[in-house]
C-alpha cells in the first residue's frame, strides 16, 4: 500500500512539472542585458591609479572583497570607503561577519550617499565582544536605485571598545 501511495505521489509531481509555465527567459548573449557594468575608472579617482565605477539600472549589491585572518576580538571593526555618486536613490556599505558558523551584518544605512555627490567617506561599524572573532568578513556596497557610483580607498580599521 505504501508503495502504491508513493508511486501516485511521484506521478502527481511529474504531472505538475509538465504543466510549468516559463514566465521569462533571460538571454545573456549581450552583457548589457544584466543592467550593470563594473569597471576601473582611471579618470575619476580619490587616490591611486583608478577607482571602481559601478553603473546600474536597478538596485544591486556588489561584493568588493572577503578578508580572513583578522584579529578584532574585543574591538570595533570599521569598514570605510570613499564614494562619489550620480544616483537616483542611495548607496551604503554593508559588512557581513562570519563568526563560528553564524553570520552577522552591519549596514551603514545612517551614513548613505545619494543623488549627485562629490567624494565622501562613508562607513559602517561592527562590534566584537571578548570571545567573538570573525573567521571571515565580507565587504559589500549596496545601491538602492539606479545610476553610477564610484568607490575608492577602502579601509578596514580596528578601534578599541570603550566602556
Amino acid at each position: 500500500m505504501k508503495r502504491i501511495l508513493m508511486i501516485v505521489a511521484m506521478l502527481a509531481l511529474v504531472s505538475s512539472l509538465t504543466h510549468a509555465e516559463d514566465l521569462k527567459t533571460l538571454n545573456l548573449d549581450d552583457a548589457s542585458t544584466i543592467g550593470m557594468t563594473i569597471q576601473a575608472d582611471t579618470q575619476v579617482k580619490a587616490e591611486g591609479k583608478s577607482s571602481i565605477k559601478i553603473t546600474t539600472l536597478w538596485s544591486t549589491t556588489i561584493c568588493l572583497g572577503e578578508i580572513t585572518g583578522l584579529d578584532v576580538e574585543d574591538a570595533i571593526l570599521v569598514y570605510k570607503a570613499k564614494v562619489k555618486s550620480d544616483l537616483e536613490g542611495t548607496a551604503f556599505l554593508e559588512m557581513w561577519s562570519h563568526v563560528g558558523g553564524r553570520q552577522y551584518f552591519s549596514r551603514g544605512m545612517n551614513d548613505v550617499i545619494e543623488q549627485k555627490t562629490d567624494w565622501k567617506i562613508i562607513q559602517t561599524p561592527s562590534v566584537f565582544q571578548k570571545g567573538q572573532k570573525p573567521d571571515k568578513v565580507t565587504l559589500n556596497v549596496v545601491i538602492n536605485g539606479k545610476g553610477t557610483l564610484w568607490i575608492d580607498d577602502i579601509v578596514l580599521s580596528k578601534e578599541p571598545l570603550t566602556e
